[in-house]
């Protein structure tokens, strides 16, 4: 049986690691180099990194930054935000990251997951979706969550997989920043649909919404930012809990 894997992510905004709720009230949690060193360190799986304004202000991904990270850890590394070409995606993958996370820019020109998989191969290729429910329909986000599509989540997601996406980063709008927990319902019904891992994303508020995800889910990975960056839940400690619940991760 293939390990859960637990993933810290940095949101970062002017070079600083921000967490909010619900995608607005930003707030600093710290340095991100630091940050990545000590996860690392801690025994993540995995390090996603994403410059969440990159795109609103249409500008490329700080490749400085990711640089600095990059040569902090020794983990496999995903970089997100701003990427709109081949290009974008070349000079991250030589500033170090090991994957690249495009939303934004594969909604408006999907062709653009074709032609990264064709490049780099599909396990390079991490599609991340912003979700939110609107009349009682999930719905894709673009621009850090600030503007709906017309498109269902679980009908782009099916697309993506189809086009070479590698994986899916799934971020539930209504759970981020809650720490109320993962939508296990979203999570569950996209996970059955599809043949590549899912990454859950928003709402991890305690050590059981990692136990909960991973037993009613069988998701590939947790990821979370809050809990982790302001040292409430710690990820030995994490990861001794959900072996206790018979939930393989690497130790």
């Amino acid at each position: 049986m293939l390990s859960k894997r637990i993933i810290p992510c940095l949101d970062v905004k002017d070079g600083r690691t921000v967490k909010g709720v619900n995608f607005v009230d930003l707030r600093d949690a710290g340095d991100p180099v630091e940050l990545a060193w000590n996860y690392s360190q801690q025994g993540a799986d995995e390090l996603v990194f994403l410059d969440i304004t990159a795109t609103v202000e249409r500008r490329k991904t700080m490749v400085e930054l990711v640089k600095a990270v990059a040569r902090q850890i020794n983990i496999p590394f995903t970089i997100g935000g701003g990427i709109n070409e081949i290009a974008d995606a070349d000079a991250l993958l030589n500033a170090g990251a090991d994957k690249i996370s495009i939303n934004s820019a594969a909604v408006r020109n999907p062709a653009l997951i074709d032609e990264l998989a064709k490049a780099f191969g599909v396990q390079f290729v991490v599609i991340a979706v912003d979700t939110r429910v609107l009349n009682g329909k999930n719905i894709v986000h673009l621009n850090g969550g600030r503007l709906p599509t017309e498109k269902q989540t679980l009908d782009w997601i099916q697309e993506a997989e189809s086009r070479g996406a590698g994986e899916i980063l799934l971020t539930s709008m209504d759970h981020d920043g809650t720490k109320g927990g993962f939508d296990n319902g979203l999570l569950k019904q996209v996970n059955d649909a599809v043949n590549i891992p899912v990454i859950a994303s928003g709402g991890a508020g305690a050590v059981e919404h990692f136990v909960d995800v991973f037993h009613k889910t069988n998701v590939d990975a947790a990821l979370a930012a809050s809990v982790f960056h302001y040292g409430e839940i710690l990820i030995p400690d994490l990861k001794t809990i959900l072996k206790e619940n018979n939930i393989e991760v690497r130790v």
